[in-house]
């Protein structure tokens, strides 16, 4: 255990801390110092559904704040921070649809953090094509250099379709074409890109067209949210690795026959909400996982 890790769990007080021991998460066997100059870790928080009221979480209207103060309270502050998408909950009333976007957005500048980016959900886009997201947050899909790993954002939700679409795989196939096929990839998205659970909407209907576009590269990693758990999948070489959410928890995929929540439990308030910590580390071609809850001890 290393300086940083001990100080993580001292501050938990407590609370519990899981690393995943995952391909595409591990830790590199050895390291040179300049391999450990550009460590970094940045957080993922996903599927806030901001204006969600119902049974599955009585406590929606404080616990986007309540993750914001666990966050800040981070031993070590992450050098970025990401939401993968459902920054909202649906609603049929544009109006609404943004006022329930600037409320997420003025809660969320809380965060002690120079850099946060934000994808979205269906929740968000789906019923607009992203015109009010992009109207408060900018482009629905992007990419970005990190320290040597190049980040691409894809917009799976958009499209009411559920689909990625020609134009944007097109965007896609001229980004890779910037990069070595050693690079080191992350990609984030809202929507799983393999047929995790269709029936469920737990798919992205072209995601194999991306995937096959990845496929050439050596070190890619997906993290993604959208199904409210954590859940980690090997698409060949390629690594998806989901989020929990941050308002209530859905079952395992399959296990039921319908999406329904999971009912919310009074005695652990919080059962299975959480946000992580992804830890780049060996030049940024390996990644340590910490699963977070919603409220530490």
């Amino acid at each position: 255990m290393d300086r940083r890790d001990f100080l993580q769990l001292a501050a938990v007080g407590g609370g519990a801390v899981f690393a995943s021991a995952l391909p595409g998460c591990s830790l590199p066997a050895s390291g040179s110092r300049a391999a450990e100059d550009e460590d970094f870790y940045f957080v993922q928080l996903s599927d806030t559904h901001w204006g969600y009221q119902g049974p599955a979480n009585p406590d929606a209207a404080v616990t986007l704040r309540k993750a914001v103060a666990s966050v800040n309270a981070l031993t070590t502050p992450p050098e970025f921070i990401v939401f993968t998408g459902d920054l909202t909950h649906t609603t049929d009333d544009a109006t609404e649809r943004r006022r329930r976007l600037a409320e997420f957005k003025a809660i969320v500048a809380d965060l002690q953090v120079k850099q946060v980016r934000f994808m979205p959900g269906e929740h968000d886009a789906s019923l607009d094509r992203g015109e009010a997201f992009k109207e408060f947050f900018g482009d629905t899909h992007y990419a970005f250099e990190h320290k040597g790993v190049h980040f691409i954002a894809l917009d799976n939700v958009s499209d009411p379709g559920a689909k990625i679409g020609d134009e944007q795989l097109a965007w896609l196939s001229a980004q890779l074409a910037r990069v070595d096929k050693a690079a080191p990839i992350v990609v984030l998205t809202h929507r799983p890109l393999f047929d995790l659970a269709p029936k469920w909407d737990w798919a992205t209907r072209d995601g194999a067209r991306a995937l096959d576009l990845l496929m050439p590269y050596q070190n890619v990693t997906v993290f993604y949210g959208h199904i409210h758990q954590e859940h980690h999948h090997q698409t060949g070489h390629i690594a998806h690795h989901s989020a929990k959410s941050l308002i209530f928890a859905l079952p395992a995929p399959g296990s039921q026959p319908s999406r329904t929540p999971l009912p919310w439990d009074p005695g652990m308030p919080y059962k299975g909400l959480g946000f992580r910590e992804v830890e780049a580390e060996d030049a940024g071609k390996t990644y340590k996982v910490t699963e977070w809850p919603v409220v530490r001890a």
